[in-house]
């Protein structure tokens, strides 16, 4: 089997043998299921305010409510008609914030072959992992033996579940691109394999928008090129994508079809560029004058998020979305950065006059982009 090649800041000229991608299974819900433990095996639908009768959407649903047709970002009211019995609870972020740290403690707190492992965390409920190198052991290339690794997956699952109660799958491949679809070959509580000498057979004839990076906007401009599947993004003319595509995303969709991926696993924290709210109103809003106070009141509690971050903002944006689902934006950069709460709450407002108000308003979101922390990202 070739090596994936370690990328820029992959930490000398050091390869990353294995990568391994933790998803925990079905979190939020099984966060809720430890809480409440006679919900277990039972239909669970996490969102809103957990209220289906309410204005909200699906954040997660149990693999019992999966199988009624539930599913994220559905409208609650319809996940209440595909799955009437289902129990529904609101989200709890706090709750989510604590599990998912103790959930990576524990894999920090990993070694494998006798070295800690490099972890880098990609959201509440996953993370890649891969094996570290011995001091001494960094130069010239090349990347200690650590065994076989899916007995190290079965490992990982094992010290998750122990430390936290939580069920997880893990993916091995032989980069973070085919560590990560592997993943799905394993759900639930499973683990899965992708390398490279199995890519084409496993993946070739599944569609563009089964591989990470590819959604179904891109899969349709994918399409109108003839490009319907793996095997034919990875057989495409990189020139043509690059031409049709852009320069630079591409070449980068042609490299995905093939699976190739040198990026390496990077503990560097996660830097946030912005920070954002949204509101569902559960009657629509009319007045436009709640709707300029609406707005001022997110914007004040977005300028509470980037003042923990410790960087002005640097850039305004809205979201208005209309009655029944029409949703538009709209942005301005400011003069100078500022975190001042009256003045990126006016900037707000003010978005709110290149807004046609010819229609109720069901939802609205304000989003300010910080400027670059020192160093950059």
């Amino acid at each position: 089997m070739s090596e994936p090649e370690a990328g820029p800041g992959a930490g000398g000229d050091v390869v990353q043998r294995w990568v391994l991608h933790v998803d925990l299974d079905q979190f939020i819900a099984a966060v809720e299921v430890l809480r409440r433990p006679e919900l277990a095996g039972r239909p669970v639908v996490v969102g809103g305010r957990g209220d289906p009768t309410e204005r909200g959407v699906v954040a997660t649903a149990s693999y019992e409510a999966r199988e009624y047709g539930v599913g994220s970002g559905m409208p609650l009211r319809v996940a209440a008609r595909k799955c009437p019995d289902a129990v529904f609870l609101p989200a709890d972020r706090a709750a989510y914030d604590a599990a998912s740290a103790e959930v990576m403690a524990t894999l920090r707190s990993l070694e494998w072959g006798g070295v800690p492992v490099v972890v880098e965390v990609l959201g509440w409920d996953e993370a890649f992992v891969a094996a570290g190198v011995p001091a001494g052991e960094g130069e010239g290339g090349g990347s200690p033996e650590h065994g076989d690794p899916r007995d190290f997956a079965q490992e990982i699952r094992a010290r998750v579940l122990e430390a936290t109660g939580l069920h997880c799958s893990v993916g091995i491949g032989d980069n973070k691109l085919r560590a990560k679809i592997a993943t799905e070959f394993g759900k639930p509580r499973g683990v899965g394999m992708l390398t490279e000498e199995t890519w084409f057979a496993v993946m070739g004839d599944r569609p563009t928008d089964a591989l990470w990076g590819i959604g179904r906007k891109t899969a349709r401009k994918l399409a109108a090129l003839g490009i319907d599947t793996v095997a034919q993004l990875a057989g495409s003319d990189a020139r043509v994508l690059a031409a049709e595509l852009g320069p630079t995303m591409g070449p980068w969709y042609h490299r995905l079809g093939r699976g190739a991926d040198t990026s390496p696993v990077d503990a560097t924290p996660w830097v946030a560029r912005a920070h954002g709210r949204e509101e569902t109103y559960q009657v629509d809003l009319e007045d436009w004058e709640r709707i300029a106070g609406e707005v001022r009141a997110l914007t004040r509690r977005v300028v509470a998020d980037i003042d923990r971050e410790g960087r002005p903002a640097a850039r305004v944006a809205i979201k208005v979305r209309f009655k029944p689902f029409i949703t538009v934006t709209r942005s301005l950069t400011l003069p100078e950065p500022t975190d001042d709460p009256d003045v990126l709450a006016d900037a707000a407002v003010s978005l709110l006059d290149r807004v046609e108000r010819d229609r109720p308003v069901r939802l609205l979101g304000v989003r300010l982009e910080m400027t670059e922390p020192e160093g950059g990202y």
